[in-house]
């Protein structure tokens, strides 16, 4: 394959400064912002089929990656909480599309949807092809999906399995109607060179979506050191809904519900999921 140009919609963010910073006493910056953001991530609801998943007017960004890619803990870093996205201890054994709101609790403002991992050897066959259906279906038709986070080990790179799923949505990457980020995960386990040649090879892959319509962006992540994790805050933030949307689509949704259940919480915050 002759090599191919990075995607013109998004330069890949530039990684996260990893010499501790001096604490300021002045307003806080657009990264630190943009961390206390995702920090409000909290539990809605947990589903095992689309058709369980609420209505949704809100920008939904779905997080997707092969089991053992990291998706768990990269969502629980940029949450800052440690039992966020649920993590089992057996990778593919976790088969529910769970959804997680963000923003102010009155006006939600995203929401995050944690899909299952896949690819794992030991789920059986029958498992597979039911999820690789739902998560088709998610991908093609789900009408508030926004944003796609792909997790991709920087170590191994594309397999065939994560080029499947992609082909779900591209035509919808395409034509800007979804936007994509890859995320590529453990790079603390890579040197200088190896971590150039990874977004070299990742974004050969995501050239062959990149049109004039789409935004698709591609960072480094490591979990461990930090790094990438206030890039993909910003972008993450900046794909959320206005205060002025947010605050139109809460006050619909407030004015629908019967009056019994006006004063009811939407769900604990940042506490384990269901198995």
């Amino acid at each position: 394959m002759s090599r191919a140009t990075p995607p013109k919609s998004k330069p890949a963010p530039r990684p996260v400064h990893k010499t501790p910073q001096p604490t300021r006493s002045g307003p806080a910056s657009p990264a630190q912002q943009a961390l206390a953001w995702a920090h409000s991530a909290r539990f809605l609801t947990t589903a095992a089929q689309i058709e369980q998943l609420p209505v949704n007017d809100l920008p939904e960004i779905a997080f997707v990656g092969r089991s053992n890619a990291g998706k768990s803990t990269a969502i629980n870093t940029l949450a800052q909480q440690r039992q966020l996205a649920y993590a089992s201890k057996t990778p593919g054994r976790t088969q529910h599309i769970n959804l997680f709101h963000l923003g102010p609790r009155d006006a939600p403002n995203q929401l995050w949807a944690d899909l299952p991992g896949y690819g794992y050897a030991a789920v059986e066959r029958s498992a597979k092809l039911r999820w690789q259906v739902v998560m088709a279906r998610y991908l093609e038709i789900r009408r508030s999906l926004s944003g796609v986070v792909q997790m991709i080990d920087s170590r191994h790179g594309f397999t065939d399995l994560d080029r499947q799923l992609l082909e779900f949505v591209a035509p919808r990457v395409q034509s800007g109607e979804v936007k994509l980020l890859v995320l590529l995960t453990k790079a603390d386990k890579l040197n200088r060179k190896e971590a150039a040649e990874s977004l070299r090879k990742a974004q050969e892959v995501l050239a062959e979506l990149s049109t004039e319509e789409s935004d698709i962006g591609i960072t480094l992540f490591s979990a461990l050191k930090k790094q990438g994790v206030s890039d993909v805050a910003l972008i993450l933030q900046e794909w959320a809904a206005s205060t002025e949307e947010a605050q139109r689509i809460a006050q619909e949704r407030l004015m629908a519900l019967p009056p019994e259940f006006e004063d009811r919480d939407e769900g604990e915050d940042g506490g384990d999921l269901p198995d």
